[in-house]
This record gives C-alpha cells, structure tokens and sequence, in this order.
C-alpha cells in the first residue's frame, strides 16, 4: 500500500500507472527515432527529470543527452509569463534530431520559446515529448508531438517532479494539492 502525503488532496497518476504508459512512450520515441544517427534528447530541468530517467530505461535507440533550464513560474501555482532560459545546451544541434522531454505543458510560453530557439538552430528536426498536457490551460497555440497524459485545468499537481515551491518533487507518484486557502 502506497502511503499518501497528507498534503494530497487527490492522486491523479500511481507509480504503476505512470511507470506503464512512460514505457509506452519509450516505444513511441525508439520507433520514431529509428533511423536517427543524432539523437538529441533534451531534458528540461528540473520538473522533467523523474520522467526522463524513467524514459531512458527503455529507450533503445542511441542519443545524446543535454539539458536546458527554463524558468517561468516563481514557486507559486501561477506562472509570469515571463521565460528566461537559465542554462543553455551543450551540444551543437545543428542538422541533428532533437527530442524535448518536457513535465507539462500548460500555458506553453515556456514550450513556444524553447522550440522557437532551438528551430533558429537548424535541427534535422524538432519534437515535444510531454508526461502531461493541460491544453485548457494554453494561452499561446502548441500541441506536443506526444504527452503521457490529459489533466484538466484545475488540477496544480505535485509529485514525479512537479513541484510546490521547489518541494514535493520526490513523490512516486502525480497528485493534486490541497491549495492553502486564501
């Protein structure tokens, strides 16, 4: 039996659940990449990471790792608006496929300005792997190429990465928090 922080109001997605359709994404990324002599897998920290090291346990197509940091939301539930890029990439990726392993897209300025930099660098090609997409809450057109799973635009998750004011990450599994009130 999983114990439950008791700051979770609800558990959207269990350890099993997301570990299952992770796999399911991992299949999707190795036949998509197939052919792929320069894979870029680029994790954007630190929410994605939970569900990129699960990925990459069943990713069987050779790539490249590097990172970004964006940073749009200050700790709270509400993002600025405002997308500053922390830490850049590593690799060159010019004429290279690029795979962007992201936690969630929601309002998706932070996803509209990382795609638009890295297209401005000349990629083979360019993809969004999303673990949640929350569509409802998009104030800019985008649509991942794929995502783990819809949530609705009342869910603020916590847990597998997501987090509360830099806490809650570690959680195994995707829960809705009980908003202090206001």
């Amino acid at each position: 039996m999983m114990k439950i922080d008791e700051r979770i109001e609800k558990v959207l997605f269990d350890r099993e659940t997301l570990e299952k359709r992770i796999a399911e994404l991992a299949q999707w990324v190795n036949e998509n990449y197939k052919n792929s002599e320069d894979l870029i897998v680029v994790g954007l920290l630190k929410g994605s990471l939970p569900f990129l090291a699960q990925l990459i346990k069943d990713v069987e197509v050779d790539f490249s790792l590097d990172f970004m940091i964006t940073s749009s939301y200050a700790g709270t539930e509400k993002s600025s608006g405002n997308v500053k890029i922390v830490l850049d990439l590593v690799n060159n990726i010019e004429n290279k496929d690029v795979l962007i392993v992201e936690d969630i897209v929601d309002t998706a300025r932070t996803m509209n300005k990382v795609v638009s930099i890295l297209k401005s660098r000349n990629p083979k090609s360019l993809r969004v792997l999303t673990l949640l997409n929350k569509p409802s809450g998009r104030v800019v057109e985008f649509e991942p190429d794929n995502f783990g799973f819809e949530i609705s635009k009342n869910d603020f998750v916590v847990g597998f990465g997501f987090d509360w004011d830099e806490k809650m990450r570690q959680l195994p599994y995707i829960g809705t928090i009980k908003l202090p009130k206001k």
